[in-house]
């Protein structure tokens, strides 16, 4: 069932041109548009990820369709997107919406960190799992996150949110380009006590060992517009996804061979 959206809050930086909406049920999502400027199957790849995400137990955004109804478009002069010189309408009906950690009106939301604060995210070990899911979802985007703070816990304390899911399967492309350094986030002190596959567990064996229904229950809640109704291209990227699951670890390898070596403590006999 979807969310349905009741107010605008503002227009969001990003390439995708999302906005920050209030839906009924109280809680405020980040809204990417069927007619946003990177494609349509962005909002595909980012249900599809995001539940799969939320399988293997990885703190991202929680994923929803929202509804926006044409009224509120129609109402709504910030509901726009750029192209070009051009100012469109934002599309009405389904669109993508990622739940925001907290209530971003009362709760400060940071996109960066310094290593020392970096250090303390009480969950930094998220972003170990969320590489092994970048790597088996061949993510062609760097990994980004959010990072905030519960109120009233010690204010040096952040969590980590896991966000923007949309470069999964390469884009609007649904295919597996895999690269070394694909899904890598870009601050290297989070992987500082890697040193071994290991580390990587549970996530490692969470993956080679999901069912089979879990992928198709999470194809089937994305909306069929979402992805041209091209109802064999979904099934082969199922397949392509469930073939992947025993490479991951070897693609964690070779991502340890690289020139760029992130990880500093990775013992020799691992």
């Amino acid at each position: 069932m979807a969310q349905q959206a009741v107010e605008h809050v503002r227009r969001l930086r990003g390439g995708a041109q999302s906005h920050l909406m209030r839906c009924e049920d109280g809680h405020y999502y980040v809204v990417k548009f069927q007619n946003n400027p990177q494609g349509i199957r962005i909002l595909a790849n980012e249900r599809l990820a995001g539940k799969l995400a939320q399988a293997l137990g990885l703190p991202v955004a929680r994923p929803e369709v929202i509804e926006v109804s044409n009224w509120l478009v129609e109402h709504t002069p910030d509901l726009y997107i750029e192209w070009a010189n051009q100012r469109v309408r934002c599309a009405s009906g389904f669109q993508f919406g990622s739940r925001f950690p907290c209530d971003p009106l009362r709760t400060p939301v940071y996109d960066f960190l310094p290593d020392s604060l970096l250090e303390t995210v009480v969950n930094r070990e998220s972003f170990l799992g969320m590489l092994v899911f970048d790597k088996w979802t061949c993510n062609t985007d760097s990994r980004q996150s959010v990072f905030y703070r519960r109120p009233g816990e010690d204010s040096l304390r952040y969590l980590a949110a896991m966000v923007d899911q949309g470069f999964c399967f390469n884009a609007n492309e649904w295919t597996f380009p895999d690269a070394p350094l694909r899904g890598v986030y870009m601050r290297s002190c989070v992987y500082a006590d890697v040193i071994g596959l290991e580390s990587f567990e549970p996530f490692l064996s969470r993956i080679e060992n999901l069912d089979a229904e879990i992928l198709e229950e999470a194809a089937a809640s994305v909306p069929p517009e979402w992805y041209e109704g091209r109802t064999d291209e979904l099934r082969e990227l199922i397949q392509t996804l469930t073939e992947r699951r025993s490479r991951v670890a070897r693609m964690i390898l070779q991502l340890q061979q690289s020139p760029r070596q992130p990880f500093p403590s990775w013992r020799n006999n691992a």
